[in-house]
């Protein structure tokens, strides 16, 4: 018996290793992504079974998203990283977002009368 538990503690420390290496790693990428834009906030979405999203906003109106394979690996991600973290993307945080023409086609340029998606 006493294997087994050895080797479900191993087992557990390796996942949570696995977890700090992986938020570690988003928090650079958040980090990067707020130097470029002068500084940012986040916003941790849930996803379910395929993770979390982990939606930034520059202070520029530059925006991004990350995907990290669990909430709380976004949640440790976003803390690392140091930004200021929403609960929901309303109000003044979705305001601060800047789109541009590609976001038009592609998102909403059919139903305002914009350019079509196709190619053609």
């Amino acid at each position: 018996m006493a294997d087994t538990k050895q080797v479900d503690e191993a087992k557990d420390a390796k996942q949570a290793a696995k977890a700090e290496r992986r938020a570690t790693r988003l928090a650079k990428q958040i980090g990067a992504f707020s130097k470029a834009h002068g500084g940012a906030e986040a916003q941790v979405a849930y996803m379910g079974q395929r993770g979390a999203r982990i939606v930034l906003v520059g202070e520029d109106g530059g925006w991004g998203d990350l995907v990290a394979p669990s909430y709380a690996i976004a949640e440790e991600a976003v803390k690392k990283a140091g930004v200021t973290a929403h609960e929901d993307f309303d109000g003044e945080f979705a305001a601060k977002v800047r789109t541009g023409p590609y976001e038009w086609t592609r998102m909403a340029g059919i139903q305002v009368g914009g350019p079509s998606n196709s190619n053609t």
